[in-house]
């Protein structure tokens, strides 16, 4: 999109036909930066389930007083959805997109909890609801003892675009 361009993108149409406006790109808490081109991809640093600068919930998944698989799939696509923000950041527009080639989701997990599939689903089902056959991905799903801000969940992607 042009400075002056007011148009809205497919994909975000589709994601405010979901309730879903992006945000503003979630500031780093370390060293680095949301995302970079590299050719034709854009690899997103890891992105933690910020909504407005906060991290809404906090501890490990599937814990007795940690976060519910429910909450944390939740988390999962608002994960997702600070990813678009952190893509659309370096190309401007999101219908640019060919393919989401790769999601990998964190899952700060009690040891007990072996759902995170089901967890990272949240971000998959989100970036298809968004890209359509686009959105379909190659992903891996990994369960961690702890993650940033002691964040229950994080998501990578690397995304295609012309």
């Amino acid at each position: 999109m042009s400075a002056g361009n007011t148009a809205v993108s497919a994909v975000e149409a589709r994601l405010a036909d979901l309730g879903i406006a992006l945000p503003e790109v979630a500031a780093p808490v370390a060293s680095y930066v949301p995302a970079v081109i590299s050719g034709n991809h854009v690899y997103t640093s890891g992105q933690l389930p910020f909504i407005e600068g906060k991290l809404t919930a906090s501890g490990k998944v599937g814990a007795p007083d940690g976060v519910d698989a429910a909450t944390a799939t939740a988390l999962a696509a608002t994960c997702a959805v600070n990813a678009l923000a952190a893509i659309r950041s370096r190309i401007g527009d999101l219908d640019r997109i060919t393919r989401i080639v790769k999601v990998v989701g964190f899952v700060a997990s009690d040891p007990s909890f072996a759902g995170q599939p089901g967890v990272i689903n949240g971000a998959s089902d989100l970036l298809g609801a968004a890209l359509g056959e686009a959105g379909v991905h190659a992903r891996s799903a990994v369960g961690v003892a702890v993650l940033p801000l002691d964040s229950p969940v994080e998501v990578e992607v690397i995304a295609e675009f012309v």
